[in-house]
């Protein structure tokens, strides 16, 4: 396996994770995201989309963390990054959903750059804007962890959900 990221990218982190807790080894190939290594035409035939992570596996790519998780989960199941029970699974996709379509958006770089370039906002109104709404869904998912776990959000092991929180 062949992941394709960037040491500051919280998506690409997620994956680390998930490779970490599933005790999978993997070649590392970084692409530099601030001098635009994403967008080198190479990268653009893994990725159309110039984002990171995308996994490659015997000639074949996975992308978007989320997917390449749940790849990594139907392929190599244990251990387990999602719980037994069909309604904690969905638990667990849930908040994952939160984390990758209502927060992470928020700070990501491509996402901020475009509001100062494009809205002319300057960095303070930047930083103002995405911690309301990054808070707003931490609150959110807050409220969807399991209380009586002390240290994951589903469970007694590092899960899913796990791995997409850890890198906010």
């Amino acid at each position: 396996m062949i992941l394709h990221g960037y040491w500051r990218s919280s998506a690409a982190y997620r994956v680390r994770i998930g490779l970490a807790l599933k005790g999978l080894d993997y070649v590392d190939a970084p692409h530099d995201l601030r001098r635009g290594e994403q967008d080198d035409a190479g990268y653009k035939a893994l990725n159309p989309q110039g984002l990171v992570p995308a996994l490659e596996v015997a000639g074949r790519v996975v992308t978007q963390s989320l997917a390449i998780l749940e790849w990594l989960e139907e392929a190599y199941p244990e251990p387990a990054l999602l719980p037994e029970d069909p309604i904690d699974r969905a638990r667990a996709r849930a908040m994952s959903a939160l984390i990758a379509c209502d927060i992470h958006p928020l700070n990501n770089l491509r996402v901020l750059t475009a509001l100062r370039q494009n809205a002319g906002w300057d960095a303070e109104d930047v930083n103002r804007w995405a911690q309301t709404w990054i808070a707003t869904g931490l609150d959110a998912l807050e409220s969807l962890v399991n209380p009586s776990f002390d240290a994951w959000c589903l469970g007694e092991r590092p899960g899913l959900a796990d791995c997409l929180l850890a890198p906010q």
